[in-house]
């Protein structure tokens, strides 16, 4: 075919020309693209324009059950899936894990949700714009209490509501951080009961693995603490399981997968593809078939070091409290459910603000949706989750009804944070 111009045609300089040619041959490799199977498409984007700009993380990480996911993100192979090399490394505290995030140290963790949050608006630390990219696990902590408070005749909320009333001296228990999920768990157990976490006990901060040598030696009365240590505590025989982290809040959020905005925003690529490779971490977790092998990982000395059977158990839903009683938990600890677990819901942020702002952690109502908004990055999720072939629910926000017969559905947050009749 002739390609000689019309003698009346524009003139076409060489940059422009060169420009054109490209633009259509983008065009027609994005047409081609759209072809081609979705798995092929994600090879091409792990080696491709859209590849990890930092291939290589550090996740940050604390000993307890619920860190499966990062660990075997990196275990299984799901991050070289996705172009990058994940180290998981261990840390000794939520406050240490809190810094490291902040400095730089760490690019992302297995992390609190509240703590998140309590850094997002400068609670009782440094203040830094924070992302919460997927939710880690529903369920499975505990609230542990000690044997003495058995030998009294306590068995349960009510059962240890009575025993302060009735014998009022200082009553301890512990919690993991201010800000965060064992925090909330204890002090909305606590008041359920008509016991006032701040005024009618004493609460202190501990890290997770120090839980049962506290306990052992007297330091507490109780804890709120995520597995494996509240089975540890009944290992060693010195406590009991009063309640569940379920029992106050069936499938409710709990660790999530954190880092700061300035890292999305640095390598938008590299969030994804980390989202993308925990995702499918998440979902190998939840086969059941697969759970012994990801105790028996998890159990070593470089994750959690507790022994393989105290992991086991309550990770597939089998409860012992120490008191008696055995059974099978429906709502036991949960990775992935078909992405009902994973997907970073408004309404989950939100709640831990209004609790924030219940026990005075917070002075004034902050604007809740525009603070869950900006933290959790529910366009990172959705596009980490198409590439993963995750369900993506209908909503951002979801609708529960907690212990106390209390439905939080995100609606009204001030009116909800404000209704509590015990509150600071």
């Amino acid at each position: 075919m002739d390609q000689t111009p019309p003698p009346n045609a524009p003139a076409v300089d060489d940059d422009k020309r060169d420009f054109l040619k490209k633009a259509a041959s983008m065009s027609a490799a994005a047409a081609l693209m759209a072809l081609v199977p979705p798995g092929v498409r994600n090879a091409a984007w792990a080696a491709g324009s859209d590849a990890p700009e930092k291939p290589d993380l550090k996740i940050g990480f604390i000993p307890l059950t619920d860190c499966a996911s990062v660990v075997m993100a990196a275990h299984k192979g799901f991050d070289k899936k996705y172009g990058l090399r994940i180290t998981a490394t261990k840390e000794a505290s939520w406050a240490g894990v809190r810094d490291k995030l902040v400095n730089g140290e760490l690019d992302a963790a297995h992390v609190l949700y509240g703590l998140i949050y309590g850094v997002q608006l400068g609670i009782g630390g440094p203040k830094r714009d924070m992302s919460v990219l997927m939710t880690l696990n529903n369920n499975g902590q505990g609230i542990t209490l000690s044997n003495p408070l058995k030998a009294k005749g306590v068995v349960d909320g009510p059962g240890l509501a009575k025993l302060v009333k009735a014998e009022p001296r200082e009553y301890t228990f512990a919690q993991t951080f201010p800000t965060g999920t064992h925090a909330m768990w204890l002090y909305y157990w606590l008041a359920t009961y008509g016991i006032d976490p701040f005024r009618d006990v004493k609460t202190i901060v501990v890290p997770p693995p120090q839980m049962v040598a506290n306990m052992r030696v007297g330091n507490m009365d109780g804890f709120c603490v995520g597995e494996p240590w509240n089975a540890r505590a009944i290992h060693d025989k010195i406590g009991f399981s009063a309640a569940t982290s379920q029992d106050v809040w069936v499938d409710h959020p709990e660790k999530v997968l954190g880092t700061t905005a300035e890292f999305v925003q640095r390598y938008p690529n590299t969030a994804r593809a980390m989202t993308a490779a925990v995702l499918e971490a998440s979902r190998y977790i939840d086969v059941v078939r697969n759970r012994a092998e990801v105790a028996k990982v998890i159990s070593g000395k470089a994750y959690v070091n507790a022994p393989f059977e105290v992991i086991e158990g309550r990770m597939k839903g089998e409860y012992d409290n120490g008191n008696g009683r055995k059974w099978q938990d429906a709502n036991y600890m949960k990775f992935f459910n078909d992405g009902a677990v994973t997907f970073p819901y408004l309404s989950d942020g939100m709640w831990f603000l209004t609790q924030h702002k219940r026990w005075g952690l917070l002075k004034d109502h902050p604007d809740y949706l525009a603070v869950a908004k900006a933290v959790n990055r529910v366009d990172v999720y959705t596009d980490a989750a198409t590439m993963a072939k995750v369900a993506l629910p209908k909503s951002d926000m979801r609708s529960h009804k907690l212990i106390d017969g209390v439905v939080w559905d995100g609606r009204n947050p001030a009116a909800y944070a404000d209704a509590f009749k015990i509150k600071a």
